[in-house]
C-alpha cells in the first residue's frame, strides 16, 4: 500500500495542479464521448492505452471483457451500458480484448475452474466465442479466441435495448479492438460483416 499513497501524493503535487482547470470543469460536467469495455486485467489500462484525459472515457471492466446478452433484471454491466448510451449519450462503444488474457486462456486450454465457481459461471458468457473458434478450426488457439470473443461481445452488446435503439437511430458506433500487451499495439477488428454493428 505505501506505493499507492506515494502515487496519490505525486498526483496531488505534480499532476493535479497542471490539470486543475480540467478537474474544476469535471466537477460539474460529465460528458464522455466513448464507452470503453475492457478486461479487468491490470495490464490493460484504457486511459493509458488511448492517452485520454479524465472525463473522456466511460469505462466498464469485466473479466474477459465479457458483456452478457440482455436479460430482464439489473446487473452492473447492463446498468453501466444503459447509463453510458441512454443517459450520457456516448457516440462510440469499444469492446477491447487483449493478448495473454487469463480468462480466454483458461477457456481455450480447458483449465479446471472447480475451485473458482463464480469465475466458471461468469465465463459461460463466452460460450459463443468458444463455439465460433471451434467452428473456424482454431480450438485451443488463445489469440483466435480473443478475437472471436470481441466479436461475440459486440453481438451481445447489440441486444441491449439502449444500444439497439441508438444503433437504429445511427447515434452510436460499435468498435472491436485487440490490444497486444508486448507490442503496445491496438488492432481494430473488421466488424462490418455483422449487420447489428454496421448501423
Amino acid at each position: 500500500m505505501p506505493h499507492l499513497a506515494e502515487g496519490i501524493d505525486r498526483f496531488q503535487r505534480e499532476i493535479f495542479p497542471a490539470k486543475a482547470g480540467l478537474f474544476a470543469r469535471l466537477a460539474t460536467v460529465h460528458r464522455p464521448r466513448t464507452l470503453f469495455i475492457g478486461c479487468s486485467d491490470a495490464r490493460v489500462v484504457p486511459e493509458l492505452i488511448t492517452q485520454t484525459d479524465p472525463g473522456e472515457l466511460f469505462v466498464i471492466r469485466t473479466a474477459g471483457n465479457l458483456v452478457p446478452a440482455h436479460t430482464p433484471g439489473a446487473d452492473a454491466v447492463s446498468a453501466g451500458v444503459e447509463y453510458a448510451v441512454a443517459v450520457l449519450g456516448v457516440r462510440d462503444v469499444v469492446v477491447c480484448g487483449h493478448s495473454a488474457c487469463g480468462a480466454m486462456t483458461a477457456l481455450a486450454e480447458g483449465h479446471d475452474l472447480a475451485s473458482a465457481p463464480a469465475v466458471a459461471a461468469w465465463l459461460r458468457h463466452a460460450d459463443a466465442s468458444l463455439a465460433r473458434t471451434a467452428a473456424a478450426g482454431r480450438q485451443g488457439d488463445v489469440a483466435a479466441l480473443v478475437r472471436e470473443n470481441v466479436d461475440a461481445q459486440l453481438a451481445n452488446l447489440a441486444t441491449h435495448p439502449s444500444v439497439a435503439r441508438a444503433l437504429a437511430a445511427g447515434d452510436v458506433r460499435l468498435h472491436g479492438w485487440v490490444f497486444d500487451i508486448a507490442a503496445g499495439s491496438v488492432e481494430e477488428l473488421d466488424t462490418t460483416a455483422r449487420p447489428a454493428v454496421a448501423a
